[in-house]
């Protein structure tokens, strides 16, 4: 008997479909149990509170809990490792910022590849960093900084959260640019940092608007600029690096990943979720608040500005032959 043509052609089609239809059901089906969003610095600080703004609004919207877990240590690299190893199954997410982009310039022996082993989900924002000196600095504005420094080779000390941070080669690519000489005091965290400069200890630091802002506002320190490409909504009357120093911008980024391999269908599930939470008023405001603007986009435009910012970062450390402690 002749099998009918009509009914061949159903069951092949049939067939062709049934590989897609586990994976879209697996999508669908996401999350169905708590995820985890591993941050690798300590709790309180920008980068963790970017990890909970997202982590809640996922929470809010995809019925499940996302929870933020910080494995602090060696600039981000512990809990990186740990999500690399991790199975990649959408339940094991990794915060991404700008150390991320550093490290695989500045550590010779990790044990993972980060832009090998991490697929980018989302940039959420982008950060920027804000040079302020004490009070007592006679500089105003940068092009008065810059001649302070030139008149003054090696006796202006400068703060940095460590060798390899961002506040380090932010002020490593200034003084690349410029062409002033400034001494690295480094410290074991933002914070201290901050501190001594409002004790008068240091005379400037590239710091994260974040952590430099209520300083600013209450008269303790002096923002002379910013490191963005444009000026900030938080502080619209502090002019950018860049009107000075031509070329010059050292924003950093906060994002989201996973580990590679983790389905395709899942991380469009996460970026268009979150690409919806960072079109809402209120998540806006508070990553304005904290020093960003706000970013979005897709997992491939996040690949791009991870590739662009490592091979950056990278010459920033040979030039200036920065070593990790």
């Amino acid at each position: 008997m002749e099998f009918p043509r009509r009914a061949f052609l159903h069951l092949a089609m049939g067939a062709a479909a049934l590989p897609a239809m586990p994976r879209l059901s697996w999508a669908q089906a996401y999350p169905s149990r708590p995820v985890r969003i591993v941050v690798g610095f300590a709790a309180g600080g920008a980068t963790d509170i970017q990890a909970r703004l997202m982590g809640q609004w996922l929470s809010d919207h995809l019925g499940q809990q996302f929870i933020v877990e910080n494995r602090a240590g060696a600039s981000g690299n512990i809990g990186t490792e740990a999500v690399a190893k991790a199975a990649p199954d959408g339940y094991t997410l990794l915060q991404i910022v700008t150390p991320h982009a550093i490290n695989a310039a500045l550590y010779s022996n990790l044990n993972f590849d980060f832009m090998r082993d991490i697929a980018p989900v989302i940039c959420a924002a982008r950060l920027a960093y804000v040079v302020v000196v004490h009070p007592s600095v006679p500089a105003k504005t940068i092009p008065e900084f810059i001649a302070y420094a030139k008149a003054n080779p090696g006796k202006i000390n400068y703060g940095s959260a460590g060798p390899g941070t961002p506040q380090n080669i932010a002020c490593e690519l200034f003084k690349m640019m410029a062409g002033v000489d400034l001494v690295h005091v480094p410290y074991r965290g933002g914070a201290p940092a901050a501190t001594d400069l409002v004790a008068g200890h240091l005379q400037v630091i590239f710091a994260p608007v974040s952590e430099s802002i209520q300083h600013i506002l209450a008269g303790k320190l002096r923002a002379l600029a910013v490191t963005t490409a444009a000026r900030l909504d938080v502080l619209p009357d502090v002019p950018t690096v860049a009107e000075f120093v031509p070329g010059y911008e050292a924003s950093g980024f906060a994002g989201i990943g996973a580990p590679r391999g983790t389905p395709a269908e899942i991380i469009d599930r996460l970026n268009k979720e979150l690409n919806a939470g960072l079109a809402d008023s209120k998540v806006k405001a508070r990553i304005v608040e904290l020093g960003g603007t706000v970013a979005g986009g897709t997992p491939a435009e996040f690949a791009t500005i991870l590739s662009e910012a490592t091979e950056k970062w990278a010459k920033v450390i040979k030039f200036a032959g920065i070593k990790a402690e």
